[in-house]
């Protein structure tokens, strides 16, 4: 299922284009995966998020961030101040790699061909949402944005140069923050999650209402390298 709300023609090719991706076959993670989990959100919309790749909710439901990490991540936008309906989310690799647990399908990381076939995916959702700013949240989506490994610890706090043109902000995936057990450090993670989205916010500029709406993208001293 897929929920795009928009108008003209980068929402009618993106509309094409999900189609497309539902017969995805460009590695093996379809085999095991209920569904290809396409990207939601206004087209276009200044503020991108990018995933890792769907979760077993996600799985079954065909939409982008709707389990746990999705609570996460709605609760986080709203203390950022940030409605997000005004957001485009979708994730760096569209099917479900996971691996038996007893009866349940746990996360398994996506490897570098994985991430590389599905490049193809997100780098038209960027070329029709056309984002001012994308989040890249874990280290899959910044594999995939930047398309290499890097530290996630030694990006943050930064707008970055990405592998598609628009700038980036790194954070971690709101599933990382799921899983810590102490409710203070979980606190803080919080707080590190949400001071990410509103450095992303402030690139994107915002209107009246509060609602991401397209800016200019930031001078170029005001980009980083990656790499540097």
């Amino acid at each position: 299922m897929n929920r795009t709300t928009a108008s003209g023609a980068d929402a009618r090719r993106l509309a094409e284009i999900a189609g497309g991706a539902a017969e995805c076959n460009r590695c093996d993670l379809y085999r095991r995966a209920t569904q290809t989990v396409f990207g939601e959100g206004p087209v276009p919309a200044a503020l991108m998020l990018v995933g890792e790749q769907p979760g077993d909710q996600e799985d079954k439901q065909g939409v982008p961030f709707v389990g746990p990490a999705g609570r996460v991540l709605d609760d986080a936008l709203e203390a950022a101040g940030i409605d997000r309906g005004a957001v485009y989310v979708t994730n760096a690799v569209k099917h479900f790699k996971w691996e038996a647990r007893g009866r349940r399908r746990i996360h398994k990381r996506p490897n570098a061909t994985e991430i590389e076939a599905c490049s193809l995916w997100l780098g038209e959702e960027i070329a029709h949402v056309r984002p001012a700013v994308v989040v890249a949240m874990g280290a899959t989506a910044v594999r995939a944005m930047l398309g290499r490994t890097r530290a996630i610890a030694s990006l943050r706090g930064q707008v970055l140069e990405s592998a598609f043109g628009p700038p980036m902000v790194v954070t971690v995936h709101p599933s990382a923050i799921v899983r810590i057990p102490d409710r203070d450090d979980r606190r803080a993670a919080v707080q590190g999650f949400v001071d990410d989205l509103r450095l992303a916010f402030g690139v994107t500029g915002s209107s009246t209402n509060g609602t991401p709406r397209p800016v200019p993208p930031p001078r170029v001293g005001d980009v980083h390298r990656a790499d540097v």
